[in-house]
C-alpha cells in the first residue's frame, strides 16, 4: 500500500490530462523551463558579479541617486 505502481501513475497522468487538455499542460511545461533558465541566468550573473570590481552604472535605465534628510523647521 506504501508504494504505487505504474498502472497508478498512468492512471492519474490520463486523468491530469483529460483535466488541463495537452495543449495547457505544454504551456505550463513551457513556462516552467523558461523560469528555470531565467533563475540559472541570475544565479550565473551574480556569481560573476562577485568576481569583477563594482561598476558605476550596471543598468542604463537606473538612476543612482542620493537621498538626503529633510530639516524640521
Amino acid at each position: 500500500m506504501g508504494s504505487f505502481s505504474i498502472w497508478h501513475w498512468v492512471i492519474v497522468l490520463v486523468i491530469v490530462m483529460l483535466l488541463f487538455g495537452t495543449k495547457k499542460l505544454g504551456n505550463i511545461g513551457s513556462d516552467l523551463g523558461k523560469a528555470v533558465k531565467g533563475f540559472k541566468d541570475g544565479v550565473k550573473g551574480s556569481e560573476e558579479d562577485k568576481g569583477s570590481a563594482p561598476s558605476q552604472v550596471t543598468d542604463k535605465a537606473t538612476i543612482d541617486v542620493e537621498a538626503r534628510e529633510k530639516s524640521k523647521g
